[in-house]
């Protein structure tokens, strides 16, 4: 029989609305925490990363508070998991204006004797209680002073948990113990309830928002005083992540980290990653994950820039559980090289990899990104009749087929137009290991990107040429394949695949297939894609090169971050 807890006061902050003045403008907000001076808010309809600690004077009730009268752009569609708005307990009632008959003596009673719930509801509530704030403001990283986003479970050790359980009288939420819960230690951290125990009333010395968490950007170690951070560093003598290199590209290096050698590592880095996800269940047992870290290197010391984790053996065929990239290095492009790492391993394994859900807001965009990005770049390649950066080719006696020129070009694979030299050049002295690739495995890695032997080259790509009156013609590429065709080529799940076409509209242009010889496009090359209408009615999507190339303009996609070259697996 399962263990039954009686049901704590879960209290996740008021559910009333307030209005909150920043910047002169006024927004909506929940209030989670109080003290004499400022007030800890939740913005309504954003995430937590935005939960700040505002003075309590610009902080007023709004007129029908209640959060039900809330009326703004997305607030009836679902809350993602994790929102505030969405995690207060269903037993929790509104401290606002309470329904018809709430105040009579029958229905206190009764909300009083709640049924008791079993020992995973128990942990699942005070999971959403704790998690609802964070519990460092900020977090000191090397020379970073980084601004924290989510809470993160930090275990406290023996000496923290006899006096730092102190409860504060402000905190709502602030419970000294969870009621048959032992406090969570450094040795013994197995339930996630043991974990969470650790932020409960814990203040490190100062109050809730001015919280600092101090970790070593070699090791990963914590400290909670900035002393013994300090004296830590100037003894730790980590120069790279504990694993082996996997991509080299300058100074730009990839580590492949496994979980189950490197346990205190990996843990320490799951703890800090977890400073900036939400959404992703934090387990200290690492065994079945691998870690790909991403490094900058100078002349004493590699510097972490993010990472990202994957399982040893996904049966779903995820590539990807997590991935963080520090703020400091945001917006450079190191997001978009780790996705693109990870779906290469997928394509090295011989399987079709796709992200953990549920994916966050920052993660759907870069993702979303990638997908978009992946498939124009495939589309330019795919619905151009000449290779990139060929202006024109000239044939000497007979008439020879112009395919013949896109496969024999050197410049097939890239996108941008670049051509790979075919120039032996002196190794250099100076520079990185694993910067300079032979030509020939260059060639051959370069091969495998475009693989000329898939169907949707060799059959399901044609060129047609029509002749004109005098003399010229004029060639167009014709594809005519299934959604799947174009997701197997490009090595992305048909879902996925679908999704990002919807988003950058190339499946507006429709029409039905009632016809056996589908009519064919005259400006421009063009491919035709399959699919099945309402009712069952065959459908037709037609994507010209002229839509892919406003896509291409309106997302600003870029070439690849990742040189195939340089993976050195």
């Amino acid at each position: 029989m399962p263990k039954t807890f009686q049901p704590a006061d879960a209290h996740v902050g008021d559910r009333e609305v307030w209005i909150v003045m920043k910047n002169g403008v006024e927004q909506q907000a929940h209030v989670l925490e109080r003290n004499e001076e400022d007030v800890y808010v939740h913005y309504v309809n954003t995430d937590k990363r935005l939960d700040e600690w505002v003075a309590a004077r610009d902080v007023r009730p709004a007129a029908g508070g209640h959060e039900a009268d809330v009326v703004s752009n997305g607030a009836g569609r679902k809350r993602k998991r994790g929102s505030i708005a969405g995690e207060g307990s269903r037993r929790t009632s509104s401290p606002s204006k309470p329904d018809a008959g709430a105040g009579t003596p029958q229905v206190k009673e009764e909300q009083d004797a709640a049924a008791p719930i079993t020992e995973e509801e128990y942990d699942i509530e005070h999971r959403q209680q704790i998690t609802a704030k964070r519990n460092f403001d900020k977090v000191i990283f090397g020379r970073w002073q980084i601004k924290t986003w989510y809470f993160s479970p930090y275990p406290l050790s023996e000496a923290e948990a006899d006096d730092g359980g102190t409860p504060s009288v402000h905190t709502p939420h602030s419970a000294a113990k969870i009621p048959g819960v032992s406090r969570a230690s450094i040795r013994a951290h197995g339930r996630t309830s043991d974990l969470l125990a650790g932020g409960l009333g814990r203040s490190h010395g100062h109050t809730g928002q001015h919280a600092t968490l101090w970790v070593c950007d070699r090791c990963f170690k914590y400290m909670a005083e900035g002393l013994s951070w300090e004296l830590h560093v100037k003894k730790c003598g980590r120069r790279s992540p504990p694993g082996r290199k996997v991509y080299q590209r300058g100074a730009h290096i990839i580590w492949e980290v496994d979980g189950a050698k490197e346990k205190l590592y990996c843990q320490n880095l799951s703890l800090f990653g977890k400073l900036f996800i939400d959404i992703k269940t934090l387990f200290f047992d690492c065994d079945n994950f691998l870690f790909y870290i991403l490094t900058d290197a100078d002349s004493q010391r590699d510097h972490v820039l993010g990472f990202f984790s994957k399982e040893k053996v996904s049966y779903d065929d995820y590539n990807l559980a997590c991935i963080v990239v520090l703020p400091p290095y945001q917006k450079k492009g190191y997001g978009m090289l780790l996705i693109e790492f990870s779906y290469e391993l997928s394509r090295r394994a011989g399987k079709v990899g796709t992200p953990e859900r549920p994916l966050s807001d920052l993660g759907l965009r870069s993702y979303l990104t990638y997908w978009i990005s992946t498939l124009v770049r495939f589309f330019r390649r795919l619905l151009s009749v000449l290779p990139p950066d060929t202006a024109q080719v000239v044939t000497t006696g007979p008439v020879g087929d112009v395919s013949d020129a896109f496969v024999q070009s050197p410049a097939r694979d890239t996108e941008d137009g670049s051509s790979i030299s075919r120039t032996k050049k002196r190794k250099s002295t100076k520079g990185w290991d694993g910067e300079e690739i032979p030509a020939a495995a260059r060639a051959l890695r370069t091969a495998q990107a475009n693989d000329m032997n898939d169907p949707m080259w060799a059959s399901l790509r044609a060129l047609e040429t029509t002749a004109h009156a005098d003399g010229s013609a004029t060639t167009h590429v014709v594809v005519r394949c299934t959604l799947a065709d174009v997701a197997r080529a490009t090595n992305l799940r048909v879902e996925d695949a679908a999704f990002a076409l919807n988003e950058c509209g190339l499946l507006v242009r429709r029409r039905a297939d009632d016809s056996p010889a589908p009519a064919k496009a005259t400006n421009g090359e063009h491919g035709e894609a399959d699919g099945e209408g309402a009712g069952g009615v065959g459908v037709v999507i037609a994507v010209t090169r002229e839509m892919v190339e406003a896509v291409a303009k309106q997302r600003d996609v870029k070439r690849m971050c990742m040189d195939l070259a340089h993976v050195l697996l």
